[in-house]
């Protein structure tokens, strides 16, 4: 393919080219050497008749002699020209099959920066996200299988003993499978959450809603399981201002992050709730105190099945999905997400758009 653009590139910018210079070339010299010679006959009563025709068969022979010459090292210009320009392309078309065929490393080597240069520029970013794609699928589907892992060989490890009668049944052993299929069944439903959020910008039902009232309501819901690990809820409700936002959404997001802010929480902490907005987006901040998160973890809080402290279980602490689904959820409606923290202190917050 690049080889016909090539040629069709060449033939388009030279040949019409060169058949205009050599056209007009050709009709100037016999009309001034018509002239010329008429203007000789005329004041010296010379027959011009076999001067001209020497004169022109000399000058047309010479003119096809440059034209070729013109037509060569145009020619040669024209494809070391045409082919540097096309090698992005030619990059490009082999990065791709390469891409198809599960390598992601090949980039497109950029040396411009006109119009080719930026293509190579937005190929390359495009190659980036598809290789960070592809190493979140590789790290989820290892992270499922992870966390499937545990509760599904207990859950053999027991049947078989209960099947070989080394273990009696008891009230104990069946709660103890009980447990464990808990929580294969709440993977399963993070799982079903992580999807739908995924889907969410082909779902939203937008709807006027103020997220200081829907703040308030989550708040009256979870205030009995902040109270019994003894945490201090304060609320600073600086924006009431109505916004355009999918409410079912918006309530899901609030609702992981009121249960990341009780489960990390320590007993006899604090939690802050804050609204605030600027005029152009509302941003709802979720401050809590204990252990900060590492600065070289805070950027990935975000990603699936990160867990900061990867010490903790999942019982203990969550597969990892809930602050993925609020950066879906958010996102899916125009907003940005984001977190800070320090050794004592962390923020999570997510902004929405007002218009």
């Amino acid at each position: 393919m690049t080889h016909r653009l090539l040629w069709k590139l060449l033939l388009i910018n030279i040949v019409p080219v060169i058949l205009v210079i050599i056209g007009v070339i050709w009709l100037a010299i016999d009309h001034l050497a018509a002239s010329y010679f008429m203007e000789l006959m005329d004041n010296y009563a010379i027959s011009p008749t076999e001067l001209h025709a020497m004169f022109l068969t000399s000058i047309h022979h010479y003119l096809l002699w440059a034209s070729l010459v013109a037509l060569v090292v145009a020619t040669l210009l024209s494809f070391l020209l045409t082919r540097r320009v096309l090698r992005p392309l030619s990059q490009m078309a082999r990065i791709t099959e390469s891409i198809a065929a599960g390598d992601f490393t090949g980039r497109v080597l950029v040396r411009t920066d006109d119009e080719v240069g930026d293509l190579g520029r937005a190929f390359n970013r495009m190659a980036d996200s598809l290789a960070r794609v592809e190493q979140l699928r590789k790290n989820m589907v290892a992270d499922v299988a992870h966390e499937l892992r545990s509760p599904l060989t207990n859950l053999r490890g027991y049947l078989e003993a209960l099947n070989d009668r080394v273990l009696p049944p008891s009230r104990d052993t069946l709660r103890i499978l009980q447990e464990e299929s808990l929580h294969l069944m709440r993977l399963v439903d993070d799982l079903q959450q992580l999807a739908r959020a995924d889907a969410a910008k082909i779902l939203l039902h937008r709807t006027s809603v103020t997220p200081a009232d829907e703040l308030e309501r989550m708040l009256r819901l979870y205030r009995q399981q902040f109270a019994a690990k003894s945490i201090a809820v304060a609320t600073d409700l600086k924006s009431t201002v109505q916004l355009m936002a999918d409410r079912d959404k918006l309530l899901q997001a609030l609702r992981n992050l009121f249960e990341n802010c009780w489960k990390y929480t320590p007993t006899d902490g604090w939690v802050r709730l804050e609204v605030v907005d600027d005029g152009q987006e509302v941003r709802v901040a979720f401050h809590n105190s204990g252990p900060g998160i590492a600065a070289e973890d805070l950027p990935f809080i975000f990603e699936r099945f990160f867990r900061a402290d990867r010490s903790r279980s999942r019982k203990d602490g969550g597969a990892g999905i809930g602050l993925s689904i609020v950066k879906e959820l958010i996102e899916a409606q125009g907003g940005r997400v984001g977190a800070e923290s320090d050794r004592e202190t962390t923020t999570v917050w997510f902004a929405l758009p007002l218009s």
